[in-house]
């Protein structure tokens, strides 16, 4: 169950490892605007806009694997495969942000999928 929680703990830290760009692209726009940062976020283009699409796909991401993680404990299900899987969903979604600012959409998408199916595999487990 450890491996599991760590890399829960990893997921968690996703979403704000993934804002360093967006903030260094929204800074690029003449300064990181805190008093109205949605707004301008709205105005980036180019690898901005794609660092923040991929910054809230990863909340997006988390609510799913979280789920699937907390099934698994709920369930006292957690074993080799779900410790396996959940390894296997942080590392698609690391390179999946990492694809995402290089604009290489395919191998994204195939980072995607993978993440998201080693979720179900987590809660699949459960059954």
């Amino acid at each position: 169950m450890q491996t599991l929680l760590i890399c829960l703990f990893i997921a968690l830290l996703l979403p704000y490892f993934a804002k360093g760009p967006v903030a260094v692209a929204m800074a690029k726009l003449g300064g990181y605007d805190n008093a109205h940062p949605r707004a301008q976020q709205s105005q980036l283009t180019g690898l901005g806009a794609r660092a923040l699409a991929g910054h809230q796909n990863a909340f997006e991401s988390l609510i799913v694997f979280g789920i699937c993680c907390l099934t698994a404990i709920a369930t006292d299900n957690v074993n080799s495969t779900v410790s396996t899987l959940a390894i296997v969903h942080v590392v698609a979604r690391a390179a999946y942000h990492i694809l995402y600012i290089k604009g290489l959409s395919t191998l994204r998408s195939l980072s995607w999928f993978v993440a998201i199916f080693s979720s179900f595999g987590i809660f699949w487990q459960a059954f």
